[in-house]
């Protein structure tokens, strides 16, 4: 069997985040970096020869010889960058959050749903392989209890997103993703706000409440101690830890009857899966969805999930 078609793809952005795109696609078989638009000057440095680079993002989307868009520009430019993207047949991959704006997320999704297109948004630790055993996993231990989970670090401390909106899409996204529904109650509290001299530190707390009174409690910040992303998910007798910052990345273990979930004597199971980095199988994903031409959208129509329970979370804080 022959290997398949290297396909074309154009990035728009070549920040923080863009320039991790630009590693992994020069990692990747069967994926090139045709065309990048930046306005950073030094951009043509990053990249290839081959790679056209370009000011004008609109000129890339009209190029007429990409298989795919990546856009990895601030939120505030995802939705016009994506729709354009879409107009020109375009499958496209959206950085998280897909926009930090409800009425443009659920724009997207009905032109996506109107035109047939493909679309992704790259909340990136759905892709993750432990995130990926332990959603697998829980299928087979019966409903959820309650869920704990946090993420954040000593930063970043970014200008065009708060800590709401830059650590927030992966929580929510995996919780969303595991509960598979939407909350019925979004809560959000400040625990601390504090400011440094690389801009405004916050530590948020968000409860999710569903229908069957299962409760997801999210602590996200950017004035942690230490970086953190764990994911605990309890079960009647067991719970599974997701924790990229250990080692061991997916733990399982016993609970006894306790209504305190105190875990048993006996050790946690570490469960074993593959090392592949979470950003490679997304553009793996993306490109095997191109290929097959498919219209699947449900990973945009999370997106604007996740974009509504952080817009409730906005409007509980006051802001």
């Amino acid at each position: 069997m022959s290997p398949p078609r290297t396909l074309n793809i154009g990035l728009i952005g070549a920040g923080r985040w863009g320039r991790v795109y630009i590693d992994t696609l020069a990692r990747l078989d069967g994926l090139r970096l045709a065309r990048l638009a930046s306005r950073n000057p030094d951009s043509r440095a990053l990249v290839g020869a081959d790679c056209a680079v370009t000011r004008s993002w609109r000129a890339l989307v009209q190029a007429g010889d990409l298989d795919g868009v990546i856009v990895a520009t601030p939120p505030a430019l995802h939705a016009d960058m994506a729709r354009a993207a879409m107009r020109a047949g375009l499958p496209v991959l959206v950085e998280k959050p897909l926009t930090a704006d409800l009425k443009q997320a659920r724009a997207l999704l009905a032109l996506a749903e109107a035109a047939g297109a493909f679309a992704m948004v790259d909340h990136v630790h759905l892709f993750h392989p432990a995130y990926r055993a332990l959603k697998r996993r829980a299928l087979m231990l019966g409903g959820i209890q309650s869920i704990r989970s946090a993420g954040g670090n000593r930063g970043p401390f970014r200008g065009d997103a708060d800590v709401l909106w830059d650590w927030g899409p992966h929580d929510v996204a995996m919780v969303l993703d595991l509960v598979g529904e939407m909350p019925v109650n979004v809560a959000a509290e400040r625990v601390k706000r504090r400011r440094t001299k690389q801009g405004t530190g916050e530590i948020l707390d968000l409860t999710l409440t569903f229908a069957d009174g299962l409760q997801a409690m999210v602590r996200i910040g950017n004035i942690l101690d230490q970086k953190t992303r764990y994911l605990a998910a309890h079960f009647t007798r067991h719970l599974l830890i997701y924790d990229d910052t250990d080692a061991a990345k997916l733990v399982e273990e016993r609970l006894t009857d306790s209504p305190r979930c105190i875990v048993e004597e006996e050790p946690p199971k570490y469960m074993a899966m593959d090392h592949e980095l979470p950003l490679d199988r997304c553009l793996l994903d993306f490109a095997d969805g191109i290929r097959a031409g498919s219209r699947d959208l449900s990973g945009l129509r999370l997106g604007v999930r996740v974009v509504e329970v952080l817009t409730r979370a906005q409007e509980a804080l006051g802001r």
